[in-house]
């Protein structure tokens, strides 16, 4: 192998360090640089700083959480899937618990932990790590890498590149953008980028009226320009500005989207999912009689959370003072359906950088799925959230990171032994 078979990995995130690791691993001389003053910056707040490191399920399953552009993930996930990642961890020392929905978190529950051995295997690999190093753009000649250039001017000779220089949120970890500049100016497309995995906005006051309250075991339906589209059933937030939560956030992207060509998007929560209309219609009427001399908030107070009673009242047109004895078929009907359809009008949502992650990027048809190596560029290669793919929530973006990172690695580390 000559000397100046370097390999220059572009982003500290969990997708570089694994694929700059890995192609030390194989005797490459790897180079990893990192923007910010310590790699995995983000990484170490994932999963509200517990790191959820994937999700136990089936391969179909999980590449369906990726929606279209997920069966560009089958050649990644067939070399290195969920029992390679927990192998890997394991001989870093790190032990994993599986929680509810299959949710594969370290038994410690630090993101720290992880980070820190992570960073400490790439290093104990050969790789070396050079902090607060922007990269301006990748050097090519002739539809070949022949290395990078730092924004201080200076130049890098390599013989492959791998950018994995993250998405766009979350800024202050450094995750901003720069590796779709990076790559548009190597000549690939870039998919529109977009928050998602965000907090919606709503009108009205109803939202922050709630601010605080969470709701547990709930179904979400997204209705757009008046159609049923999907819906999710879990936990979700009311905030002074609209609507978060696990369920919310999982919904978000295809809100963004519609939001973004000018359709109406309305949110419906079935506040009692578990009964169906006659099921619930009965138990009101239990209620009702029970509660006959009393006040309707009375009632309410059996049904909902006391932050959502002056609402709900508002919203039937039943004053909270009126006796349950008095209240009608119409009143009781009009309750019933206001309980399974609560309806929100969304008018935005936060911006990228409050957004878990970034959609849009690197567009694949540019990109071979089975080595992450440009079909435009010879040893450019990409890894993460840098691409075209983003799921929703419960480990499967960081299963990507970190598969994308080992085959992004191991295929540059194979052509630069050549």
């Amino acid at each position: 192998m000559k000397k100046n078979k370097l390999l220059i990995v572009i982003g500290g995130g969990p997708a570089g360090l694994m694929a700059a690791g890995t192609a030390a691993k194989k005797k490459i001389p790897t180079l990893l640089l990192e923007k910010m003053e310590q790699p995995g910056r983000k990484l170490r707040i994932t999963g509200k700083g517990r790191c959820n490191l994937t999700n136990y399920t089936e391969l179909r399953t999980f590449v369906s959480h990726f929606g279209k552009n997920g069966s560009f993930l089958y050649q990644t996930f067939s070399r290195f899937f969920i029992e390679d990642l927990l192998a890997f961890l394991h001989t870093l020392g790190i032990e994993t618990v599986v929680e509810r929905g299959g949710r594969v978190f370290p038994a410690g529950n630090d993101a720290n932990e992880v980070t820190d051995n992570l960073i400490a295997w790439a290093q104990a690999q050969g790789v070396e790590v050079r902090t607060h190093s922007i990269v301006k753009e990748i050097l090519i000649s002739e539809g070949k890498v022949q290395g990078i250039q730092l924004e201080d001017g200076s130049e890098i000779q390599a013989d492959a590149v791998i950018v994995a220089a993250g998405g766009a949120s979350y800024t202050g970890t450094g995750s901003s953008g720069d590796g779709f500049r990076i790559a548009e100016k190597a000549g690939h497309s870039i998919v529109p980028i977009r928050p998602t995995l965000v907090p919606l906005k709503t009108s009205g006051d109803a939202a922050p009226r709630m601010q605080g309250l969470s709701l547990k075991n709930v179904r979400v339906t997204v209705f757009i320009d008046g159609e049923k589209t999907t819906s999710e059933f879990g936990e979700m937030l009311f905030t002074h500005f609209g609507l978060s939560g696990p369920v919310i956030l999982t919904l978000s992207g295809q809100v963004v989207d519609a939001l973004r060509i000018g359709r109406k998007v309305i949110l419906s929560i079935d506040l009692k999912p578990a009964l169906d209309e006659q099921k619930l219609d009965a138990r009101l009427l239990r209620e009702l009689d029970a509660h006959g001399k009393q006040h309707f908030s009375s009632l309410l107070k059996t049904l909902l959370p006391k932050k959502m009673i002056p609402i709900c009242a508002e919203q039937v047109a039943i004053s909270e003072e009126k006796l349950c004895s008095q209240i009608t078929a119409k009143e009781r009907s009009i309750l019933l359906h206001w309980l399974k359809d609560f309806r929100f009008s969304i008018n935005g949502n936060l911006p990228l950088e409050a957004a878990i992650i970034t959609a849009g990027g690197v567009a694949l048809q540019e990109v071979d799925p089975r080595t992450l190596q440009s079909k435009l560029n010879h040893g450019l290669f990409f890894a993460g959230e840098v691409l075209d793919l983003n799921a929703d929530t419960g480990g499967f973006n960081l299963q990507a990171a970190f598969s994308t990172g080992w085959l992004a690695g191991s295929s540059a580390a194979k052509m630069l032994e050549k």
